[in-house]
């Protein structure tokens, strides 16, 4: 049994303006390269499929190009929805799809209705799917006057952990009837779009708060042969387990995400062995880069730069320089007109202040005046030298004295 997962494709996302139109359409197109060439059995795409409720038409066009051409490979598609997605979007084209070996849940519906048997492309039950979309707080409780915030986020942590609990049992007893009838365990997978604790976010990461609820402690859940979850776009394991992973979303969704090789996961559960977790890497189509200094270090990098042919470089460009720059944005355009670049985002980032020579959580508020004037006057190259400590103090000495006068202006008067 081969299961593929992933998650927040947002399709039809815009990036600072620019559409992610082709990027996406490569990525679908990969990865139905990848399901045919491995025989996967079962892709599951644990939410946030569109980037916005309504998402445009060429969105749209793309999710229902895909699922099609998915038929062709016998893989079994479970869709998700995620906090980005609407529930009535998904659900108007649901028994369409059913026709099309495709299974969506797009938010809550009966216990039983959840529990989905995954099968292999012979059609033989493999697994068990607990089937969770992301649940908003109407679809677990109703909220009660008088409730503190503690108290709300208790119940709500209850009823998403009851809400598990129940898919499990109901899962665990149909393992059991499907083991005492043909001798062979069916692993339970469930899915969540959701926040544990302990999971890394990005930038792109929206919060996501089920009611006052930010962040679900693991240990309220049931132990699932494997809990494939959406929503952080970060890939990672939660809580030390390697069953419980976030597989991240296969675009860079900020440009902070640069740096993590985004993937996929494929699961392999073979005759009487463990569960074998593979990552497949996913290509990048649209180049992107972030990067920081001064602007003399700026023009340094982008003339450095390398492009690869026919394509456009988005950039984050981030100014650590003090002092006023008026003609930034000038200078900046005038590089990079002749390079095939784009810059997204051009931002000014205030330089470390050399002033500053205490811990970092050390505020103004914990300074006195003097000691604020004395690390102003150590910076002074002019009166760093042995001979100046007489100057050092006369300015000082002026400096208490200006203290002193406004502190007490009736003194001032008299003198």
């Amino acid at each position: 049994m081969r299961i593929l997962h992933t998650s927040d494709w947002h399709l039809g996302q815009s990036f600072y303006g620019k559409s992610r139109a082709a990027e996406h359409r490569a990525f679908l197109d990969w990865l139905l390269v990848q399901i045919g060439q491995l025989e996967v059995d079962v892709l599951l795409v644990v939410g946030d499929i569109f980037d916005t409720g309504t998402p445009p038409s060429y969105a749209r066009s793309l999710y229902n190009r895909f699922v099609v051409a998915l038929q062709q490979t016998g893989c079994q598609l479970v869709i998700l929805g995620g906090n980005h997605d609407s529930v009535a979007t998904l659900n108007e084209s649901r028994e369409l799809l059913a026709c099309l070996n495709t299974q969506v849940v797009a938010g809550p519906a009966p216990v039983q209705t959840r529990v989905l048997t995954l099968r292999d492309r012979q059609g033989q039950p493999r697994a068990l799917l607990c089937a969770v979309p992301y649940l908003r707080p109407r679809d677990l409780l109703l909220s009660e006057a008088g409730e503190s915030a503690q108290d709300k986020q208790m119940a709500l942590q209850q009823a998403l952990s009851s809400t598990y609990l129940a898919l499990y049992q109901e899962a665990a007893l149909q393992q059991a009837a499907h083991l005492a009838a043909s001798g062979r365990r069916l692993p339970i997978v469930a899915t969540g779009h959701l926040t544990l604790v302990g999971a890394s976010r990005s930038e792109s990461v929206r919060d996501l708060y089920i009611g006052t609820l930010d962040a679900l402690p693991l240990s309220v859940l049931p132990e699932f042969d494997y809990l494939a979850l959406g929503h952080i776009h970060r890939p990672q394991q939660v809580g030390g387990r390697d069953t419980v992973r976030y597989c991240g979303a296969p675009l860079a969704m900020s440009f902070d995400e640069l740096e993590q090789v985004k993937q996929v996961l494929l699961l392999d559960w073979a005759q009487d062995a463990p569960l074998a977790i593979r990552p497949l890497p996913v290509p990048v189509w649209q180049p992107m880069a972030r990067l920081s200094g001064d602007v003399a270090a700026l023009c340094s990098q982008l003339a450095d730069l390398s492009v690869p042919a026919g394509q456009r470089l988005w950039l984050d460009l981030e100014v650590t320089e003090q002092g006023y720059l008026g003609d930034l944005q000038a200078r900046i355009e005038q590089v990079c007109s002749r390079l095939p670049v784009e810059v997204l985002l051009l931002r000014r980032v205030r330089a470390p202040d050399p002033l500053w020579q205490g811990p970092a959580t050390e505020t103004l508020s914990e300074l006195t005046p003097q000691e604020v004037f004395a690390r102003r006057l150590a910076q002074e190259a002019s009166l760093a030298a042995e001979a100046q400590a007489g100057r050092r103090q006369r300015l000082t000495d002026h400096f208490t004295q200006v203290l002193q006068e406004l502190e007490d202006p009736a003194q001032e008067t008299m003198e």
